[in-house]
């Protein structure tokens, strides 16, 4: 099976971990609207987003750079999270910190095969299940909306602008996603760094 298959079977998983943890910690503080639509699920078809999950992966992978996606949100009501302004940075953080934690899970499955089974299959699935997950977690993580990372500049705005804030973030992913697809195939910035931390996990191994 080529290599390219590997981060593809990789993505969808984790992008589904990724919306899932958002929607119960949310509901672990007091909002239960990703449970009333039925969103606290790992089928993937209840997460799947024709675009973010299938399509721009599958383009970007034929197009030799990095895997990346995203599934369709999961609906987080601030609102209604017992204390919004705090609550609502580890609502948007647990999404990278899932990612993390299964690119470790990858690292580990590495090692397991670099030592123990010496199998080319397993390898190949743990480093697509790493690589996948470092780049999820750190693209999610840059301070712009409606990324992750953004929760951070949530801290710094005026109560009374936020909900001029939040209509601005529930419209902004079409243009996060031009950017991108503009620097990756038109401009190329980032992905010298992107190149530069996959090799710096790939070289940990041991």
């Amino acid at each position: 099976m080529p290599f390219s298959y590997y981060f593809f079977i990789a993505l969808v998983p984790s992008v589904v971990l990724h919306e899932v943890s958002h929607g119960y910690v949310a509901y672990h503080y007091g909002d239960p609207t990703a449970k009333e639509q039925h969103r606290l699920t790992l089928n993937p078809l209840r997460h799947i987003d024709p675009f973010g999950t299938v399509l721009l992966p599958a383009l970007l992978l034929i197009s030799g750079l990095p895997a990346f996606g995203y599934a369709k949100p999961v609906p987080v009501n601030i609102s209604r999270l017992r204390k919004p302004r705090q609550q609502s940075l580890y609502v948007s953080l647990a999404g990278p910190l899932v990612n993390l934690v299964l690119s470790a899970v990858g690292f580990a499955i590495c090692e397991f095969a670099i030592h123990v089974n010496q199998d080319q299959t397993t390898y190949n699935i743990g480093v697509a299940l790493g690589l996948v997950n470092l780049v999820l977690a750190v693209f999610n993580l840059l301070p712009i909306p409606p990324l992750d990372g953004s929760a951070i500049i949530e801290r710094f705005i005026p109560t009374r602008q936020l909900p001029k804030y939040y209509q601005f973030r529930a419209r902004a992913l079409p243009f996060v996603m031009l950017f991108v697809i503009l620097g990756s195939f038109v401009f190329h910035f980032g992905s010298n760094a992107l190149t530069s931390l996959e090799n710096w996990w790939l070289n940990n191994l041991f």
